[in-house]
């Protein structure tokens, strides 16, 4: 079988943050552009009104330069300082799409930033230090982590691994056991979206391609999403892999210490 090798280099989210950056600095242009093109006609409107509106508009330039300074700071030190949910909502969605413009313009690969911004929600969502009770967390994984000639389908119950150890689906089982957490195997988007509205968890860790984990994110804001990029050894959809370690390690950071099993809860 030959392998194509898409396997995604390690997220950085530096490349987020330089485009955040550049950014910003477009967006306090354009809004100085906005004050200073019509600023002779305001002042025939009125000799104070190019002052007020330029009042307005430097409390907008700081804002966005406050925010975009508050990102690079939480990211940096993986602490809430101030309103990480609310600038996840900035970054979700008003400054990815424009970061995407900004970085197409420049030529960069859109992969590339949809990696870089996936590491920086990661960032943010676990810099609020949430902890969350393992019933209250879904682990949701791409149909295509299985191996396509397997014939037991985990898809609806991952629990009918037979644990042959062929695919990551063994090490994922087990996973789901040390932590007594749900996981669930999705064929796509809107079988996704269904098991996140029946089993309505306080926190997603999510495994898939650049392209499905940012529409993800975007799609199940306010609900925290943490993003684990699969590996393509094979091209996209077919016998993927997952660095099991990365989801161990992610798990461990969101979930209650000496949390009892749903199983100990109920009895």
């Amino acid at each position: 079988m030959t392998q194509n090798n898409e396997t995604p280099t390690p997220p950085r989210k530096r490349l987020f943050i330089s485009l955040m950056g550049l950014t910003c600095l477009t967006l306090v242009g354009l809004i100085f552009l906005a004050w200073w093109v019509p600023n002779r006609g305001l002042a025939n409107i009125h000799p104070n009104l190019p002052h007020i509106v330029g009042i307005v508009v430097a409390a907008l330039s700081g804002v966005a330069i406050l925010g975009t300074g508050l990102l690079v700071l939480t990211t940096a030190l993986g602490k809430d300082i101030l309103f990480t949910r609310f600038m996840r909502l900035v970054v979700i969605k008003f400054l990815l799409p424009m970061i995407e413009l900004v970085g197409r313009g420049l030529g960069l690969d859109k992969d590339s930033i949809r990696q870089s911004f996936i590491a920086m929600n990661n960032s943010l969502v676990i810099s609020q230090r949430q902890k969350v009770s393992p019933d209250r967390v879904l682990v949701l994984l791409p149909h295509c982590i299985q191996l396509f000639d397997c014939e037991i389908k985990v898809t609806g119950d991952i629990q009918k691994c037979v644990q042959c150890g062929r695919c990551d689906i063994k090490g994922l089982v087990e996973i789901g056991r040390k932590y007594h957490i749900d996981i669930s195997v999705a064929t796509g988007g809107t079988l996704a979206r269904k098991v996140i509205v029946e089993k309505r968890p306080k926190l997603v860790l999510a495994v898939a391609c650049e392209r499905d984990l940012t529409s993800g994110i975007k799609d199940c804001y306010p609900l925290p999403v943490i993003g684990i990029l699969n590996d393509r050894p094979f091209g996209p959809c077919f016998n993927t892999t997952v660095d099991v370690a990365k989801i161990d390690a992610a798990l461990s950071q969101i979930i209650l210490p000496d949390s009892p099993a749903p199983s100990a809860r109920q009895h």
